[in-house]
């Protein structure tokens, strides 16, 4: 079910992701038919979107990037009224579309995000430490500068994976007081200067705080366990749900939402589809049971530092 597919795609500063995906294994998984309504949740720059409607289907596609719907206006023009856009979370799509025949989520950072510094989300080029995809509430600054050292371990050790979480967060903490973090390289040179980097490390000393830092500045876990429940609301019988993740973390959430609905003796909302060949890929088909209401205990996901982010219900 997962097979890597390149050092570290998922990190910041890895590689970029200028083609889409896995594009032929999710067309296949969504298999997207004239008069259909797909949703892409993900729009990013447009790949699995302009796929999707070369096989005649509809899209709404979603992305809460302003620049991202900004460069998708000339595409949503050339689709003839098949294509709408929207400037959201994707964990909002369920008030997007009533009803979808599929719905797609690539998960992570953009080939769009990565290749400007000036979004902050690559430590491989200066620019502001900001990673926030909505360009708007919580910044990767505010987060080093002012959460304390235990939070900041939190985050790292979790969402990064990081193991020397603990001693990177009191240096930042360290560090702070005497001058705060403000760009990308700093706090990478940082990190790299006090944890050292081994002959045999394959990747920098900065990539997993950095994955960390912008997974937690985003909400990414939990926009993706929203997504998902909103995508059960939205889809018809018989309609198809396919996921690409980048993070052990991301693809246990997509793996548990759907063994809590795969039993299908009991009437289940969800059948997973066969294994595919791909890195991080999981597909599901709806089934006629109702909806559940989102119930996030199913995850298992860790209490972390509460913040007040724009949009939540």
């Amino acid at each position: 079910m997962m097979t890597g597919h390149g050092d570290d795609p998922h990190a910041v500063g890895g590689l970029v992701r200028h083609i889409p995906v896995l594009l032929a294994e999710l067309l296949e998984a969504l298999d997207p038919k004239a008069g259909e309504t797909i949703v892409d949740g993900t729009f990013g720059a447009g790949g699995y979107t302009t796929a999707i409607l070369e096989r005649g289907a509809s899209v709404v596609a979603i992305d809460r990037d302003p620049d991202a719907i900004a460069a998708g206006q000339a595409l949503e023009q050339q689709a003839g009224g098949r294509l709408k856009l929207v400037q959201e979370p994707f964990s909002t799509l369920d008030k997007h579309v009533e009803s979808a025949d599929g719905v797609v989520l690539d998960i992570g950072v953009s080939s769009m995000q990565l290749d400007q510094a000036g979004r902050g989300f690559s430590f491989r080029a200066d620019g502001p430490l900001d990673m926030r995809m909505a360009q708007a509430g919580l910044s990767a600054a505010d987060v080093v500068n002012t959460f304390k050292a235990g939070d900041l371990a939190r985050i790292f050790g979790f969402l990064g994976e990081e193991r020397h979480a603990g001693r990177i967060a009191r240096m930042i903490e360290a560090r702070r007081e005497k001058r705060p973090f403000e760009r990308t390289l700093d706090l990478a040179d940082a990190i790299a200067t006090h944890v050292g980097r081994a002959p045999k490390d394959k990747i920098h000393p900065a990539t997993r705080v950095f994955q960390a830092l912008r997974i937690f500045v985003n909400d990414e876990l939990g926009e993706l366990a929203s997504a998902l429940f909103a995508a059960e609301r939205v889809l018809k019988p018989g309609g198809r749900l396919a996921v690409v993740t980048f993070h052990s973390l991301e693809d246990r959430i997509v793996k548990r939402f759907i063994a809590d609905r795969a039993d299908a003796a009991s009437g289940s909302r969800h059948m997973p589809d066969a294994p595919a060949r791909s890195a991080m890929k999981r597909a599901a088909i709806r089934t006629g049971a109702p909806a559940r209401a989102g119930d996030f205990s199913i995850f298992g996901l860790p209490k972390l530092p509460a913040v007040e982010r724009p949009g939540e219900r």
